[in-house]
């Protein structure tokens, strides 16, 4: 009876709550997500798809590097704010990051009218220049658009920032692929991929002028001056380009090493992964804020509590998915079409290595919430030097299975030492305990 009043009780959080409905936003944009991707690996010629997903690493990537993390120090100053009372000041940092990330946009444009196609092409082995030129063009709007959705969370619309992440980004883009198909105009996927980052960034930019315009200016005075946020967010930045860096770069190696269709093969993998990493991705979007919050306002036992319910939920919510994946690989993977079922040892390795980040709990928003971010940044670094080692030694010799040990063994690597860092330096267990 003790035992299901306390079950009773930890559900009826508000933060645990909060987080269930979330999952459950994030569950409809993953059902979405793979309805598109099940489309478009039965639809379209699977060298057409490696593209897309080449087009998509390469823009997760650089677009991690325009936003420079302030969609994660964003995060920081809603608490930081609200600790201080004077949330109004929020729509001026919004302004100078967006003024940051249009500068930073710009350069990647300027730099690739400099680069030779030729030179573009002898990198990668293959005809991508086209496809990296369009990929940057379409960096301000992505990075906007990322921003703009953690905006949202840090203005308490944590619904709105779901549905814009989950529902908004795949949505229309879904809808424009099914047009192309059957008109017969395939050709233009990697197109109306890029330009669905336009609609989103421009409809998510006008809900927040409207919200910051009718929002009155509190009396405590705080000045944070762009100084002040690049160097906040840097470190956040190189880890979080580092991350994204160890989430693509396998990809992008693929693509020199191996065809697009090998790419298209291991990317569903990949996708499969987000399952469990869902989970993890739903209660840090609602904790986040808690954290930086508790911790600006030293209430540090409150700190330890709410962390230990997070890492309880996210086990609690990502075991049964763990299980599913595994036990029914083949049928899923069959179901994107029969010659995908070559990436089922890959996603049995990147299955181990999602386990383990789960395991480990809410470590990277912990530690860039609680002014730990320059030591993340320093394990991030080391992990991706081994992930990038690993990548280039495995994936010529064992393709796509490779890069799912590279990219598995760096996943591990780093959610362990920053686990370990975390105990040593603040004595707050963020894996997973029983008492």
């Amino acid at each position: 009876m003790k035992k299901n009043s306390n079950l009773k009780h930890f559900i009826k959080n508000p933060l645990v709550n909060k987080s269930i409905r979330v999952l459950f936003l994030r569950i409809a944009g993953v059902l979405l997500f793979f309805s598109l991707t099940l489309f478009l690996t039965n639809k379209f010629d699977p060298d057409l798809v490696g593209q897309y997903d080449f087009s998509r690493a390469l823009l997760i990537f650089l677009g991690g590097v325009c936003v420079f993390g302030m969609n994660k120090s964003i995060i920081f100053y809603a608490g930081y704010l609200k600790a201080h009372k004077a949330m109004s000041y929020l729509k001026h940092i919004y302004k100078r990051m967006v003024l940051i990330l249009l500068s930073i946009s710009a350069l990647f444009f300027i730099l690739a009218l400099l680069v030779n196609n030729e030179f573009i092409n002898t990198v990668f082995e293959k005809d991508v220049a086209n496809l990296v030129f369009k990929s940057v063009a379409a960096l301000f709007l992505y990075g906007l658009t990322l921003l703009n959705i953690d905006v949202f969370r840090a203005i308490d619309k944590t619904y709105t920032s779901e549905f814009y992440r989950n529902i908004m980004r795949y949505a229309p883009f879904f809808i424009a692929v099914l047009l192309i198909y059957y008109t017969g105009n395939t050709q233009f996927l990697v197109d109306i991929f890029l330009l669905n980052f336009l609609f989103v960034a421009i409809i998510s930019t006008i809900y927040l002028v409207i919200y910051f315009s009718k929002i009155k200016n509190d009396n405590t005075h705080i000045e944070i001056t762009f100084k002040h946020i690049i160097n906040r967010s840097g470190p956040m930045a190189i880890s979080a380009i580092t991350y994204l860096l160890m989430q693509s770069v396998d990809v992008i190696l693929l693509s020199k090493y191996s065809s697009f269709k090998m790419v298209a093969f291991y990317s569903v993998a990949i996708k499969l992964t987000t399952i469990i990493s869902l989970v993890l991705a739903s209660v840090n979007t609602v904790y986040a804020p808690t954290f930086s919050e508790l911790f600006n306002s030293k209430k540090i036992e409150g700190l330890r509590t709410t962390i230990k319910r997070s890492t309880r939920l996210i086990f609690m919510l990502t075991s049964p998915a763990i299980l599913l994946v595994f036990i029914f690989s083949e049928f899923i993977l069959n179901l994107f079409g029969p010659e995908y079922i070559l990436a089922k040892n890959s996603l049995y390795v990147l299955l181990i290595g999602q386990t383990i980040n789960a395991f480990c709990g809410s470590v990277g928003v912990y530690m860039n919430m609680t002014n730990k971010q320059n030591i993340l940044q320093k394990i991030l670094l080391v992990a991706f030097g081994l992930n990038l080692g690993l990548n280039l030694l495995l994936i010529p010799k064992y393709g796509i299975l490779g890069a799912a040990i590279a990219t598995t063994t760096s996943t591990i690597f780093w959610n362990v030492l920053t686990t370990i860092y975390i105990y040593k330096k603040d004595k707050v267990k963020t894996y997973l305990t029983i008492k």
